[in-house]
């Protein structure tokens, strides 16, 4: 029979392949004339081109017209941004013996695995690669971590907290490749128990160092303090929620409801351990008790996963983004409040300060966070359409070094000035998310587990008079979003309109939130 299953999975995977060929060929309503113009841009500031990788930059716009979105919008940093991210993404993605990885840094570094493979920022990347057209290369990239790491002598696989589960079933709902969640279940559940026996307590709750979060030096954590984190403890939570759906996708009741209950005790405990009330605040519990007493970004994560109850106490935490004391910031938003007396005092010599300075990794987590508030939530505190746009646009307008593109590790948050240099090992650094927040979160296409279309635009009323987002692979369509005011910029009719493969099949006269079957 095994082989007969390897025949089908073949099968099943080519026909997936040429289906996206096919569709990638259909007629859109963008051009790629804009990427090619980008690519010619991006490809000049990289003359050098110190680290090849697949895909070269001779053979960028190529690669990028098959297997990205394409979008356009009245603001010209957030599209160029846009494209530079992808174009920036494409460089990190690498050929191996042994399949297809991204890496974080684009140069050697000594903490990295096989293939300087490094596991942080995993959930990124497959977030923001679930938005690619061909499905092999992140395929290839959570097989490496489920089956080739294990079998190293140094495994790196849980070098850092990981919220792979839910970024694996997330990017299920945008191509619905159930045999590839059949095949992989195991072995998440597997590496699921494997977190519980290394860092789950007694009481249920999950502990980490804040170097194993990525997040070494900051204000609150230890490199040897068993502290139990918002960040670990949303990570998992997250994790139990996707394998409880991915056991009822493939009909596995008893991984089903062994999983319910991990969410049901896990957020009960977050919200009861990790809630200081008198800070308004999800914070660090100390391994030698109390809390940390300081506000850091982490403390938004749970709403990553939408693990907070929808109640005007917890919404209020998220009035801090927007105080100059707390985490706003001319540069972007930082990883621990302003006001704290510990800000910016634990940088060690390490580079990875993460007591205050603006981290793309954290920016992204909390604008998702912010992003689920706005869609998912009643009670939203002082959040608005406004401050996503206004942080998204903060955090694209922080691509710049020298008045030219740049994305590095980490930045200072009143000077913009990315504080490890042109350190080739930051440059292009991949540890964060960029075009998924404007797909999923600014455009707002949410994916479903059936035939549904969910757009839930965070795009401020009378900001655009027009966008598109095109050539979205999403259920094996290809979708086309845009909205047009007058309808004279487009020429394909007035108001917000969807497209599948080509055909109207949505049409709405205000930028509003949508949901439709295909």
């Amino acid at each position: 029979m095994n082989k007969y299953h390897k025949f089908f999975e073949f099968f099943l995977l080519f026909v997936l392949l040429q289906t996206t060929v096919c569709l990638a060929q259909k007629a859109t309503v963008l051009s790629t004339d804009k990427l090619k113009n980008y690519v010619t841009y991006f490809n000049a500031l990289d003359q050098e081109e110190a680290v090849k990788n697949y895909v070269p930059n001779d053979q960028s716009f190529d690669w990028l017209a098959k297997n990205v979105p394409l979008f356009d919008c009245p603001d010209s940093v957030l599209q160029t941004v846009y494209y530079y991210r992808w174009w920036a993404f494409r460089k990190h993605l690498k050929e191996t013996p042994e399949g297809y990885v991204f890496t974080e840094f684009i140069t050697k570094v000594n903490h990295a695995g096989k293939y300087n493979a490094i596991s942080s920022a995993l959930g990124h990347h497959i977030y923001e690669g679930r938005w690619l057209r061909d499905p092999q290369y992140v395929n290839d990239y959570i097989s490496f971590w489920l089956y080739i790491d294990p079998k190293h002598v140094a495994q790196r696989f849980h070098g850092f907290s990981s919220w792979v589960d839910d970024a694996v079933y997330n990017r299920y709902l945008v191509n619905l490749d159930k045999p590839f969640i059949q095949k992989i279940l195991p072995a998440l559940d597997a590496d699921y128990r494997k977190w519980q026996q290394e860092k789950q307590l007694p009481s249920g709750l999950f502990w980490q160092f804040d170097v194993k979060d990525a997040m070494e030096e900051s204000i609150s954590g230890s490199r040897k303090e068993k502290n139990r984190r918002p960040s670990i403890n949303s990570y998992m939570y997250g994790n139990a929620k996707a394998l409880a759906a991915m056991a009822a996708l493939v009909k596995n009741d008893t991984l089903q409801t062994r999983y319910q209950r991990q969410v049901t005790e896990l957020k009960k405990l977050t919200l009861d351990s990790l809630w200081n009330k008198s800070a308004n605040f999800f914070e660090v519990k100390l391994e030698k008790g109390g809390f940390s007493n300081a506000r850091e970004a982490i403390g938004f994560i749970p709403w990553y996963f939408n693990l907070p109850d929808d109640e005007a106490e917890y919404a209020a935490q998220w009035n801090q983004l927007i105080d100059n004391t707390g985490f706003n910031a001319p540069w972007g938003i930082t990883t621990a409040e302003r006001r704290h007396p510990g800000f910016r005092t634990h940088g060690s010599g390490h580079g990875c300060e993460w007591d205050g300075p603006v981290w793309p990794f954290a920016t992204t987590q909390t604008l998702k966070g912010l992003a689920n508030l706005l869609t998912n939530y009643k009670n939203q505190g002082a959040m608005t359409k406004s401050v996503f746009y206004d942080e998204l646009l903060k955090y694209a307008r922080s691509h710049t070094m020298n008045g030219q593109l740049y994305l590095g590790e980490y930045l200072d948050e009143k000077t913009g000035e990315w504080l490890k240099g042109d350190n080739p090992r930051s440059k292009f650094y991949n540890h964060s998310g960029f075009a998924d927040l404007v797909i999923s979160d600014l455009v707002g296409l949410k994916p479903h587990a059936d035939n549904v279309v969910e757009i839930h635009p965070l795009i401020p009323e009378n900001k655009w008079d027009w966008f598109c987002l095109d050539n979205v692979l999403y259920h094996g369509k290809t979708l086309t979003i845009l909205y047009d005011k007058t309808g004279k910029h487009y020429g394909k009719g007035q108001g917000f309109i969807v497209f599948s493969d080509g055909k109207p099949v949505f049409k709405g006269k205000t930028l509003s939130p949508m949901t439709f079957r295909l």
